[in-house]
């Protein structure tokens, strides 16, 4: 089975390893890829945005099976015209993945499958937007407000604030660039994400994990695309994980089939474990980054034929899937000033080492590997348990140089000081 990847991140990066220990994949392509994904398969240029030219790279490749990383291209539907042109392939459609690209979808669903989530407003209108916040957050209610853009945001359109001023100049912000504002109730709780491989009403769930968002060490600073992650948690009940997907991610995907809109590829259930039991505080439509780093560095069974049976509607016979014994943590590095604009263009010392996944890097003309983006470096520390796996990707951080680069250094340390409690 000869398996083309679409993107360029340390998801990937981490897809492609995984596929490349399935016996029954013969042949790795990516596209673009970057600096590390070349060692592990083919690397093409496309434009991911469109399908034409991702169908055209699927026939040039000989792909038998088609992996869409990132939102976007779900999102403009991407996939559909893979399967149009008669190739499998693993990713929802343009319908279906309305349930990232717009969160009024996703509430719309979850209220049809009596899911538990945060109750909410969309605002169109600036006008409305003072009277909306009395209706959220401080004072006397909520300790924050929760403020999110409406559509794709790539993990960095939410804020969460005590602070009336800074919750309204987001708000105010996203409708002056013509994107609708959404408004939650605070979720109190540990957070948790739950990747799915759906096809249809099957559904066949993954390690839980936790990500880390904000920039600092504990939980201090703006909203990242996320700062490192953890895998399995110690500290989830199993009973919890199992109402989860029989409460939760079962009931959406049904609706979802009900709707007309059968959801087929990676559902990705972001929850709050709130004292009365999991809630939903967002759905993705795709694997998420940097959760996906640690959770297929535990996965035992193939991940090629997996895939390969969501996208070709057989996923109902394959089975449980496998794991590894053990923890994993992936604590990512970032360049300067990420997750403002970041600085780009420096050599990185280290990168080839085992366990570095890329995401922002690239190769200049001398063969240098240097920097291109805002988190530049993934590194997967695997071990017995959580503190034998964080101990191995601190280790391994420790020997790679990038000027101005920074990172946290507490991913799952409250985790392995059994802190988190429900």
């Amino acid at each position: 089975m000869r398996v083309l990847v679409i993107g360029s991140g340390a998801r990937e990066h981490a897809l492609l390893l995984a596929l490349s220990r399935d016996p029954q994949v013969t042949g790795l392509v990516i596209a673009p890829g970057n600096a590390g994904t070349g060692r592990l398969a083919e690397q093409r240029d496309v434009d991911i945005t469109s399908g034409e030219a991702v169908v055209a790279l699927a026939r040039d490749v000989a792909a038998d099976l088609v992996v869409i990383g990132p939102e976007v291209p779900l999102v403009l539907g991407v996939a559909d015209a893979v399967r149009s042109a008669g190739i499998v392939c693993f990713g929802p459609s343009k319908d279906a993945a309305r349930i990232e690209g717009s969160k009024a979808f996703a509430k719309e669903v979850m209220a049809a499958a009596g899911v538990r989530t945060a109750s909410s407003e969309i605002i169109d209108n600036p006008g409305h937007l003072d009277a909306a916040l009395e209706r959220f957050g401080p004072p006397g209610g909520d300790p924050a407000w929760v403020v999110k853009d409406d559509s794709l945001a790539a993990g960095k359109g939410v804020v969460v604030t005590p602070d009336r001023d800074v919750a309204r100049a987001h708000a105010a912000s996203l409708l002056e660039s013509g994107h609708p504002v959404l408004l939650e109730s605070f979720l109190d709780g540990p957070e948790v994400s739950l990747f799915c491989v759906v096809d249809g009403a099957t559904v066949v769930p993954l390690l839980p994990a936790q990500d880390f968002k904000r920039v600092g060490d504990g939980d201090t600073g703006p909203n990242t695309g996320g700062m490192g992650a953890y895998a399995p948690l110690p500290w989830l009940p199993d009973h919890v994980y199992r109402d989860v997907v029989t409460r939760i991610v079962e009931p959406v995907a049904a609706e979802m089939v009900r709707r007309g809109s059968p959801f087929s590829g990676l559902l990705y259930a972001g929850l709050a474990i709130t004292a009365n039991g999991p809630a939903v505080v967002e759905f993705n439509c795709r694997f998420g980054d940097p959760e996906t780093q640690a959770v297929l560095a535990l996965l035992d069974s193939p991940l090629g034929q997996l895939l390969y049976a969501a996208g070709s509607g057989t996923l109902a016979d394959f089975g449980e899937v496998r794991w590894r014994d053990g923890a994993a943590v992936t604590v990512v590095l970032a360049a300067e000033n990420y997750p403002g604009r970041p600085r780009v263009g420096d050599v990185i010392i280290g990168s080839e080492a085992e366990g570095v996944l890329h995401a922002g890097t690239t190769v200049r003309d001398d063969g240098a590997t240097v920097s291109s983006g805002g988190r530049v470096l993934s590194v997967v520390g695997t071990g017995a348990d959580l503190a034998a796996a964080r101990s191995h990707a601190y280790r391994i951080l420790e020997s790679i140089r990038l000027p101005g680069s920074h990172f946290r250094s507490d991913i799952g340390l409250l985790a392995q000081e059994s802190k988190i409690e429900l």
